[in-house]
């Protein structure tokens, strides 16, 4: 074996071990070594092979794979601009704290600087986003490199996983290879045995952290009885359950952007229009919010935290927390949740809580019909696909107009039980969107897996359907919100009526592409749907492989449709006193 396929073999030998179960490779000369090893893995059963042509597919693919399974996913790419096309992946997992393991080819230190083809600066190419960093020595025929190699991969997985104490995200080994840089029949006998531990035993044993759990200190979470719960993206979906229930106990009424999987029982209906009722809010304030999470889609929840007359708090199950406002009095780790049931238990205003859920219920009787009405608005396309998702299936959401659409389009209390709905919220881009939902959809293979995007990011993001004809396919339907262009400027600023001579050029981007043909392309099943029920049955009765569904509206009159929701908001909870 030569020096090259020697550290190759090991490396991937030892990610299986750790319970590394997907690996996605993208074709190249100087990592021949390890699509190699990869490959020998894949045809033993060892662990599954995605190979992608698409760099930057291939980076939010290994995303959507670690997205809800919290296992790192290893993405194998050659030197040169083919590293540098995974740098939107790595910042997407570096913000939304999702583990991954980002394996680079290199030259050897001769080649660099020499003007050698394929060759950059590749050390510490992601800069700060990257938990941990390091270039594997270039292996040569000696003794001792086995116990090394195999540490560094022990090394890796924990620092992306965030253990013992840190947070998940990822990490990067660059790893220098010489030729030869494909497997040798002539080659001397390895000085040493590349063997792993005995039992398939990983070199480094991880402990997770709920096997030593922290002891936290201090008075918890206390019981404020007018405190209102906003819940946000957090990294692990789970997570929702865990302070969705802390609210029940309290009785504490409940905002949640469309994130998560939980019980949604408690949760006020449409999202945050009930905060832009202004008037009512005056006059059932919460004394403290509690937020858990990263909460970005609406204004009105900002103007909430920035409000001097209430006090915000912070639950994080991170090192860090999001305080974009420079608001937040007091931050919570996250045990506090579970030791401060008791404390919090029924603490509740009830009177207040009453008027709080009087006000939701009037308020979804209220919006419902008028979202209904608004066919084929955004928010009617997504409270079509969250009502029909069957229980336990999951929903990728894009971002841009879409999350929103979703945020104020649904009601929770209509959507059946444990449906997950995920997305790229820690840079919020639309890049990649796509891919992470094939790669969501491929983890959970039990689950029927949806993914809800406008055009542009469906577009942006095509060569997510590049996908070669022996690699693994999931049961995806993604559902296209075609208003050809993007829609969410016109809600903002630059949509104002005197600011519309430039605006559809540099805001509103139509591109005019066919996406049936592009469909037709990729041998990938479409359907245009211009009905409601029609949408739904493609919803509850969702075929197999990847197909696209998509659903065309105007882009004109998204601005106009917002402002009526909100009016009928503020009508509708006012009367509920």
């Amino acid at each position: 074996m030569n020096p090259s396929m020697a550290l190759a073999t090991v490396l991937v030998d030892e990610l299986v071990r750790h319970g590394v179960r997907d690996l996605v490779l993208c074709p190249g000369s100087r990592s021949a070594p390890l699509a190699y090893a990869a490959y020998e893995a894949d045809r033993a059963g060892r662990l599954r092979l995605h190979v992608r042509v698409d760099e930057r597919a291939a980076g939010f693919l290994a995303l959507g794979l670690a997205k809800v399974t919290r296992v790192p996913v290893p993405v194998v790419t050659t030197s040169g601009t083919a590293a540098a096309n995974l740098h939107p992946a790595v910042l997407e997992s570096a913000q939304a704290s999702v583990p991954m393991i980002v394996i680079t080819a290199d030259r050897p230190s001769e080649l660099r600087g020499t003007g050698a083809n394929q060759t950059t600066d590749q050390v510490k190419l992601y800069g700060a986003a990257c938990r941990w960093y390091h270039e594997t020595a270039t292996p040569e025929v000696r003794p001792g490199q086995n116990t090394t190699w195999r540490s560094v991969v022990g090394r890796a997985i924990a620092e992306s996983r965030g253990l013992p104490s840190g947070d998940a995200g990822p990490v990067h080994l660059n790893v220098p290879l010489r030729d030869p840089l494909v497997p040798t029949e002539d080659d001397a006998e390895w000085p040493e045995p590349l063997d792993g531990r005995e039992r398939g035993a990983p070199w480094l044993e991880l402990r997770a952290p709920d096997s030593h759990p922290g002891v936290s200190t201090g008075p918890g979470i206390a019981p404020v009885p007018r405190t209102l719960v906003l819940l946000g993206d957090l990294p692990s979906p789970d997570l929702a359950a865990e302070l969705a229930e802390l609210a029940d106990a309290a009785g504490w009424p409940l905002v949640a952007e469309p994130f998560g999987r939980y019980h949604r029982g408690r949760v006020t209906p449409h999202g945050p229009l009930i905060l832009g009722a202004s008037d009512w809010l005056a006059d059932n304030l919460p004394e403290r919010v509690i937020v858990g999470g990263r909460v970005t889609l609406a204004r009105d929840v900002q103007r909430l935290l920035g409000n001097p007359a209430v006090s915000v708090e912070i639950v994080t199950p991170l090192t860090t927390w999001a305080d974009a406002g420079h608001v937040v009095r007091r931050v919570h780790d996250w045990s506090d949740i579970a030791r401060s049931h008791e404390a919090v238990s029924n603490c509740v205003d009830r009177a207040w809580a009453s008027r709080w859920r009087k006000a939701g219920a009037a308020l979804a009787g209220a919006v419902d019909p008028v979202i209904r009405d608004s066919w084929p608005s955004g928010p009617a396309i997504a409270a079509t696909v969250a009502y029909n998702a069957p229980a336990g299936s999951a929903i990728y959401v894009g971002s841009s107009n879409t999350a929103r659409d979703l945020d104020i389009g649904r009601n929770p209390a209509r959507i059946a039980k444990n449906v997950l709905a995920v997305g790229n919220r820690g840079l919020a881009g639309i890049d990649g969107v796509v891919s992470s939902a094939i790669g969501l959809a491929l983890s959970t293979p039990s689950a029927q897996t949806y993914a809800l995007v406008g055009d542009l990011t469906f577009l942006h993001d095509s060569n997510a359907l590049l996908i070669g004809p022996g690699e693994p396919r999931p049961n995806l339907t993604v559902v296209v919100i075609n208003d050809d262009g993007g829609g969410i400027f016109g809600t903002l600023e630059p949509g104002r009526p005197d600011l519309g001579e430039p605006f559809e050029r540099v805001f509103g981007t139509p591109t005019g592409t066919r996406i049936a043909d592009l469909c037709v392309a990729h041998d990938i099943e479409h359907e245009l749907v211009t009905e409601p029920d029609h949408l739904a049955d493609r919803i509850r009765k969702p075929r197999k492989g990847i197909q696209v569904v998509e659903v065309a509206l105007p882009r004109v009159g998204q601005r106009a449709l917002r402002e009526r929701l909100r009016e009928v908001a503020a009508q509708a909870v006012a009367s509920a006193g």
